[in-house]
């Protein structure tokens, strides 16, 4: 239900702009607009981020302690991973979108891209961004990276627990209780990283709109 919500959420923030882009050739959005759907993109995608690794711990957990679940992964445990998720999305978008709107913005307008994305917001700015891009650097580490390390060493305790298993059946069983979100967090994960964790440098803004429409089309869909 909440990974549903929040696709919703990234959806209808992203697709409307999309559209009028695609129809139009072009969209225009006032700063304020632009802003705030880069927030609340950041929200949804920082909220994703945990999201999925609550998820892989809870496969974790179901697979590799069965026997536990039910008291490990009770509902209480359920709604406070759901709630300081959706809060430290909320905290980090504030504190990643806040430095952008203190700099000062050249007279030059336009976005090479179908949304108001961080690195090409950055390019209207004529003020130093070092600082901006310093804090998105160090940002990345507990929002991306740590969150995929536990996806790591989750699924590498599932693997070890499937081996384990005698039958055919009970291995295929167990894997398909982890195909899709393994899938989702490949196509998210894979997506995310190549865009805003590697340095941008050397990558063409096509490649970085394909990868853009992974996580904010394809993803939501799957």
């Amino acid at each position: 239900q909440q990974l549903s919500l929040t696709d919703l959420l990234e959806s209808t923030n992203i697709v409307p702009t999309l559209l009028q882009t695609v129809i139009n050739d072009g969209v225009v959005l006032s700063i304020v607009a632009c802003i705030t759907q880069l927030y609340f993109w950041g929200v949804s995608e920082t909220f994703e981020c945990f999201l999925l690794a609550v998820m892989s711990y809870d496969r974790y957990v179901a697979i590799c302690i069965p026997l536990r679940y039910t008291s490990i992964m009770s509902h209480r445990v359920c709604v406070t991973f759901i709630l300081i998720s959706w809060a430290t999305g909320f905290g980090i978008a504030v504190l990643s979108v806040n430095p952008i709107t203190m700099l000062q913005f050249c007279d030059r307008n336009t976005i090479n891209h179908f949304f108001c994305d961080f690195f090409p917001l950055l390019g209207l700015i004529c003020s130093d961004t070092s600082f901006v891009q310093i804090q998105a650097i160090i940002q990345s580490f507990p929002v991306v990276i740590r969150p995929f390390i536990l996806i790591i060493v989750s699924y590498m305790c599932i693997a070890h627990a499937i081996l384990k298993i005698v039958s055919n059946t009970g291995r295929q069983k167990a894997f398909s209780t982890c195909s899709s979100h393994l899938a989702v967090v490949s196509l998210f994960y894979g997506s995310i990283i190549a865009i805003y964790v590697v340095p941008p440098t050397g990558q063409s803004q096509t490649i970085n709109k394909v990868l853009s429409l992974m996580f904010t089309l394809v993803i939501p869909m799957t």
